[in-house]
């Protein structure tokens, strides 16, 4: 089985790309990547998975959005149960500038076969397509108590929070299950200078969004929390265990 993770830029800018496999019970990271184009992503998912071939692609962007003006539910939903952690997320809804790029996305991947699974029998192979917010992801696999706060504020705090990201990923996604093997791993190391720390910002979350799809696959809603429906859109989050 194969998993995706697609940080995916809302408007014309890159997207961190992450494939993991499940090999021997195992998830290597067989690529980890950066690009700008829709089509160049779309590119990349065909090669990194062929026609018919099991899969889940989860996406951090709208890809559902039935609402002309005001909020999803999920993301009203995101405020509810994670506020406190400052893990809500950003109103979706079809006047805003992002939405035809975003659900033109999760089009484009049920042309290829990718059905939504806002649910799921666990570990039963197919070829799915989820919504996923790496912010909750993060506390909820992690255990903390608030967010990391990578995204935005001077560099030299951004980047300290994104050493957190990475160092949680080695300490812990190993020993979780299914378990993310980093031996010979090509993780990035987090540099200085804001381009380059934003390039690698970008694929951890690609990372984080490639485990939460497998997460899901593995547990189903044993262990993950669902905001919302497939007429609403929808949220898939990993549950806290730690």
């Amino acid at each position: 089985m194969k998993f995706l993770g697609i940080d995916l830029g809302w408007k014309c800018q890159p997207s961190g790309l992450c494939y993991l496999q499940l090999i021997d019970e195992k998830l290597q990271i067989l690529d980890l990547d950066r690009k700008e184009f829709i089509a160049d992503i779309l590119t990349w998912i065909d090669t990194c998975v062929t026609p018919e071939e099991p899969a889940i692609i989860a996406v951090d962007a709208p890809t559902l959005i039935p609402n002309a003006t005001g909020s999803r539910l999920p993301d009203k939903l995101t405020h509810k149960h994670f506020g406190k952690y400052h893990a809500g997320c950003y109103p979706a809804n079809l006047n805003l500038p992002f939405a035809e790029r975003t659900v033109k996305f999760g089009l484009e991947l049920e042309s290829r076969g990718f059905a939504h699974a806002p649910t799921i029998e666990p570990q039963k192979p197919g070829r799915y397509q989820i919504e996923v917010f790496p912010h909750p992801a993060i506390v909820q696999l992690f255990g903390l108590e608030r967010i990391l706060k990578y995204k935005k504020g001077r560099l030299s705090d951004r980047r300290l929070e994104l050493i957190k990201l990475y160092n949680y990923i080695i300490e812990i996604l190993p020993f979780l299950q299914p378990p993310l093997d980093l031996a010979g791993s090509f993780l990035p190391e987090i540099p200085t200078t804001g381009a380059a720390l934003k390039e690698v910002e970008d694929k951890l979350d690609s990372l984080i969004c490639a485990y939460v799809a497998a997460y899901w696959w593995y547990w189903g809603e044993q262990r993950n929390l669902v905001l919302g429906d497939r007429t609403t859109g929808y949220i898939v989050i990993p549950q806290s265990i730690l």
